[in-house]
């Protein structure tokens, strides 16, 4: 069995997309998943299962749209792909508060000329840096008027991509590495 790491887009964001956390833990217990548990309200789960990282997020794609009616992408990372993003922060020492720390994930490798392009961008005091599939940003003053964050998520770099705030990542990392 395989320990992976499911991120869930765009749900529970307001009234839209309302999935309760114990009715998808349910639902993919019943589809054979094992071990699942959730994290926060956000789309954040673990789960054991003998399906690769695409054929789960595929899956799981498929049972939240049989069983809740919504079309939701998912991103799926291993646990040891999560240990990674954590071991390799490249702004550990300068992104100093978990919750305006994130990483991007992207389905897919991203073009590396889009990338070159952000990666020339002045954002001070705000900044990214790519890695393969993350992107790390630090947005000291917040997300709601970042503009690294802005210009992370403009452009479609890949065709899913999901952010998650760093104490998120790292309570992820910690359920998956149990």
């Amino acid at each position: 069995m395989a320990r992976l790491v499911a991120l869930l887009r765009g749900i529970n964001l307001g009234p839209r997309n309302r999935i309760a956390m114990p009715d998808l833990r349910s639902r993919l217990e019943a589809a054979g998943y094992r071990a699942v548990q959730t994290h926060l309200q956000s789309g954040n789960v673990v789960l054991d299962t003998r399906q690769g990282t695409e054929k789960a997020a595929r899956a799981i794609e498929k049972e939240i749209h049989d069983g809740f009616g919504l079309s939701v992408d998912v991103i799926v990372r291993t646990a040891a792909e999560i240990g990674d993003v954590v071991a390799a922060n490249p702004l550990g020492e300068v992104a100093t508060n978990g919750s305006r720390h994130f990483v991007v994930f992207l389905s897919e490798e991203p073009d590396g000329d889009a990338i070159a392009a952000l990666e020339r961008e002045d954002f001070e005091p705000e900044r990214l840096v790519a890695r393969g599939r993350e992107i790390y940003l630090w947005c000291p003053d917040g997300v709601r008027d970042s503009r690294v964050m802005k210009a992370a998520t403009r452009q479609r770099l890949t065709p899913t991509a999901t952010f998650r705030n760093w104490n998120t990542i790292t309570k992820l990392h910690e359920l998956a590495s149990a």
